[in-house]
């Protein structure tokens, strides 16, 4: 007796087998769309400043074409912090790669009581040097404009800072940077010396206290 085929299981078995078919798809989650709430999280945390934008043009056979360059910083207001620089041949397309430059070369700096720095420290680059100063509560963030976008954006409160020799913005926020990569905490200095953070901030301290007596 000849068998006749089943056409309506044979197909359903044959889509729930297939590439594309039903069964295979059952249960998954959206490509995609898992990371979109982490991305949203990571950009809210952080905030950004736009120091400077350069724009350059270059003369061609049809006349003058225009490209832009944009300096950015991007801190997380708790200590950490970084800049970056991009161009593009538009001021937005030149901010947003600068912001991710920024964002892939963050530092961790430490700051005492979440305010100010720990110590006093001086940066060099190129021609340019500048010299941060701890402050106490209450002095607020005297420093120029490009240093001023670095603290901001890093957290500090307090603090006093100079920049000397030169007034591109370029150097001054790289100077920065390299004084701030300068810093230690009181762990840190305990833990080379073998001592313990109170002998650390006590001789601090004491040494401040005679400093503002003399």
């Amino acid at each position: 007796m000849a068998r006749t085929p089943n056409t309506e299981a044979e197909g359903a078995g044959r889509r729930g087998r297939g590439r594309g078919g039903d069964g295979e798809r059952e249960g998954r989650a959206p490509r995609g769309r898992g990371d979109a709430p982490r991305q949203e999280r990571e950009e809210s945390e952080f905030v950004d400043k736009l120091v400077h934008i350069n724009r350059v043009a270059k003369v061609v056979k049809g006349g003058r074409r225009f490209a832009f360059a944009a300096l950015v910083v991007v801190g997380d207001a708790k200590g950490r912090v970084g800049y970056g620089s991009g161009k593009a041949r538009e001021v937005p397309e030149a901010i947003r790669k600068a912001t991710e430059q920024a964002k892939r070369n963050l530092i961790k700096v430490p700051l005492r009581e979440g305010r100010t720095l720990h110590h006093d420290c001086t940066g060099h680059f190129g021609a340019g040097r500048v010299v941060l100063r701890a402050a106490p509560p209450g002095t607020g963030i005297i420093a120029g404009g490009p240093m001023r976008a670095v603290f901001e954006t890093m957290g500090v409160a307090d603090v006093v800072a100079k920049c000397l020799g030169t007034s591109n913005p370029h150097n001054m926020i790289k100077a920065t940077f390299d004084a701030l990569l300068s810093l230690n905490s009181p762990r840190s200095i305990a833990a080379k010396r073998g001592k313990k953070v109170g002998e650390i901030i006590g001789r601090r301290d004491g040494a401040a206290a005679a400093a503002a007596v003399a």
